[in-house]
C-alpha cells in the first residue's frame, strides 16, 4: 500500500477495523507503515491557523507546519533563532529589530521576508487591515504593545513596542507568533484555517473532518529535511477508545495518556514520557452574578474540593496540588509562601452559612477531554461530590471540547456558576494577565470567564510586564499570587506532569516543556 492510499484512505478504515476488534488484536499484529507516525490525539483541531486558536491540542500540529521568528530551545523555554538569525533591542527596550533567514520560502512557494512578517502581525493587530477579518485573534493581546512595524529592507523588520515589555520574546516563540502565508490568506481568505502554509518542518496535506489531519515531510525545509515522510494526527476524544487503539497498535503515540491507564504501557513494547511544564488546571468561578458573586463563597469552594483525592486517587499522582494561579514550573517567579487551600470541608460550610448560601444551587460546565485538562470527566464528578457534601447543589453540563470552549470563553454570566479549566503557558504574564485581569472580561476579548476584578491586581500585572528587571517582576507577581488567592476567584486544583506514550517503533521523540510536540527529529521504523 502507498503512504498517499495509507494516509488518505487506508489508514482511517485501518483505524476504524482495530477500534472494532481491540479485543483479540496486539500491537504486534497492528502495523502501521514506516516512516508514518499516528498521532492519537484528544480532540479535533478548531483550525489550523496559528493566530486565530488558543488550545494546545490545536498547537502540537501547527509547530510542525509553521515556524516563528524564535523558537524554545529544546527542552527549556529559553528563545533562541528560528526564522530569525539575530535581534537587537535598543537600550530603553522599545524597539527589536530582527534579521531574517534568507532563502526561505512558504509552502506554497511564495518568499518569506520582512513583509511576510509585518502582514502577519498587522493582520492581527489592525482592525483595518484588510484580512483582519479572517480572525477572530483571540491571543493578539500577546502583541498589544505593538505599536509599529517596519520593514527596514527585505530581511530585515523592527517593531517598536508603546513600552518596554518583558515577554516580548517569548511570546513570539507561541504559536500565535508563528507566521503564516500571506498569500495564502489572500488566497483563502476565511477559510485559511483549513488550507494553511508555512516554513515549518511538515507540509498540510489534508484535514478529514473527525477523521484524520495529515501533514507530510518537507523535503525542502531549512532546518533539514525531517526523518518522517508523514504525520497523521487522528481526533479519539474519549481516552478509552485512544488508549485502546495505542494496545492495539493503531497509533504510534498517545498524547495525555489518562492516570489510571499508564500501568498497561509498562512493557518493553512501549516508552512512557513525562515532562513538568508550566500548567495549572482550575474551576472558573463565576464572580459576576449568582452564589459566586461572594469572595466568602468562593472560599468555600477552595475549602470543599479535596485537591489532594484528587490528585492521589483520580489522577494517580501525576500532579501535584496547585496553590494559586501561578504555576510552580516559573519558579523564579512562583510564590512559595503561599500554600494550598486545605481541605476542610467544616470551614467550608461555616463560610456558606456566614454568606447565607447553603443549598446553593450551582450549574457547572465539564468538558469530555481537552487540552491538559486532566480526566475531566472523573474530575468533575468527584469536585461535584465533594461541593454537595458541604451543602452545595450541583448540576453538571459536559460538552465536546471545541463545542464547551465556545461555551465558557465568551464568559459564564447567564449560564454557568463555574467550569472546568487548564492552561499551559509560556511566561508568568500570560494566564492572569489574559485571565485575571478586569480589561480581560470575555467583551474586551479576553479569557476572564469568570469576571473577576480586583484594581490592586491590574496594577500588579500592569506593572509586571514592563519592569525590566527580573527580580522586580518576581517580586510582582507573588504579590499578585498572594491577593489572587485571597480573593478565589477559581478553585485551584492541581499542576499536571505531561506525559505521553510511544511505541518500541518509534525514536527520537521527547516531550516539551512547552506542552508542543515537536516532531521533526523523530524517526519511526
Amino acid at each position: 500500500m502507498s503512504l498517499f492510499s495509507f494516509t488518505r484512505r487506508g489508514l482511517l478504515a485501518a483505524g476504524t477495523a482495530l477500534a472494532l476488534t481491540v479485543g483479540t488484536l496486539t500491537g504486534a499484529q497492528a502495523q502501521t507503515p514506516p516512516g508514518v507516525l499516528i498521532v492519537g490525539q484528544i480532540a479535533e483541531p478548531k483550525a489550523l491557523d496559528p493566530a486565530a486558536v488558543t488550545a494546545v491540542n490545536d498547537f502540537r500540529i501547527l509547530m510542525n507546519v509553521y515556524d516563528g521568528l524564535v523558537r524554545y530551545k529544546d527542552g527549556t523555554l529559553e528563545v533562541e533563532p528560528a526564522l530569525a538569525t539575530d535581534w537587537t533591542i535598543s537600550e530603553d527596550g522599545t524597539e527589536y529589530t530582527f534579521d531574517l533567514r534568507e532563502g526561505v520560502s512558504f509552502h506554497d512557494g511564495s518568499p518569506f521576508n520582512a513583509e511576510a512578517v509585518k502582514f502577519n502581525f498587522e493582520r492581527m493587530l489592525n482592525e483595518d487591515h484588510p484580512y483582519h477579518d479572517t480572525g477572530p485573534f483571540p491571543l493578539a493581546f500577546f502583541f498589544s504593545a505593538v505599536e509599529t512595524i517596519e520593514v527596514v529592507d527585505d530581511l530585515t523588520v523592527k517593531f517598536t513596542l508603546n513600552a518596554p515589555y518583558a515577554p516580548f520574546l517569548s511570546n513570539l516563540a507561541y504559536p500565535t507568533g508563528l507566521i503564516v502565508s500571506p498569500a495564502a490568506v489572500e488566497q483563502h481568505g476565511s477559510d485559511f484555517g483549513r488550507n494553511p502554509s508555512g516554513t515549518g518542518p511538515f507540509t498540510f496535506a489534508e484535514w478529514r473532518s473527525n477523521e484524520a489531519v495529515v501533514i507530510e515531510g518537507n523535503p525542502d525545509y531549512w532546518g533539514g529535511a525531517p526523518d518522517l515522510q508523514a504525520v497523521v494526527f487522528r481526533p479519539i476524544t474519549d481516552a478509552n477508545t485512544r488508549t485502546a487503539e495505542m494496545l492495539a497498535g493503531g497509533i504510534d503515540l498517545m498524547v495525555e495518556v489518562p492516570p489510571v491507564a499508564l500501568s498497561e504501557f509498562q512493557g518493553a513494547e512501549y516508552t512512557v514520557h513525562e515532562q513538568a511544564g508550566p500548567h495549572v488546571w482550575f474551576l472558573i468561578l463565576n464572580a459576576k452574578e449568582g452564589p459566586f458573586a461572594d469572595k466568602l463563597v468562593r472560599q468555600a469552594a477552595n475549602y470543599a474540593v479535596n485537591k489532594t483525592a484528587l490528585v492521589d486517587d483520580v489522577l494517580e499522582g501525576t500532579a501535584a496540588v496547585a496553590a494559586g494561579p501561578t504555576p510552580p514550573a516559573f519558579a523564579w517567579a512562583y510564590n512559595e509562601d503561599l500554600e494550598p487551600y486545605p481541605y476542610d470541608p467544616d470551614k467550608a460550610r461555616a463560610l456558606l452559612a456566614e454568606a447565607g448560601a447553603e443549598g446553593a444551587e450551582l450549574t457547572f460546565f465539564v468538558t469530555e477531554g481537552g487540552s491538559g485538562m486532566l480526566d475531566p470527566i472523573a474530575m468533575g464528578t468527584a469536585i461535584q461530590a465533594d461541593l454537595e457534601a458541604v451543602g452545595f447543589d450541583v448540576t453538571i453540563e459536559t460538552y465536546e471540547w471545541n463545542t464547551f470552549l465556545g461555551e465558557v470563553n465568551p464568559g459564564l454570566a447567564g449560564k454557568a456558576d463555574m467550569a472546568e479549566m487548564a492552561w499551559m503557558t509560556n511566561d508568568p504574564d500570560t494566564l492572569p494577565f489574559l485571565a485575571l485581569r478586569t480589561d480581560a472580561w470575555p467583551e474586551a476579548g479576553g479569557f476572564n470567564s469568570g469576571y473577576y476584578s480586583n484594581p490592586k491586581v491590574d496594577e500588579l500585572l500592569e506593572a509586571a510586564r514592563v519592569a525590566t528587571d527580573q527580580d522586580e517582576r518576581a517580586r510582582l507577581y507573588k504579590e499578585m499570587q498572594t491577593i489572587v488567592q485571597e480573593d478565589a476567584p477559581w478553585v485551584f486544583v492541581a499542576n499536571w506532569k505531561q506525559n505521553a506514550v510511544t511505541s518500541e517503533r518509534v525514536e527520537g521523540f521527547s516531550l516539551q516543556p512547552s506542552f508542543f510536540l515537536l516532531l521533526d527529529d523523530v524517526v519511526k521504523n
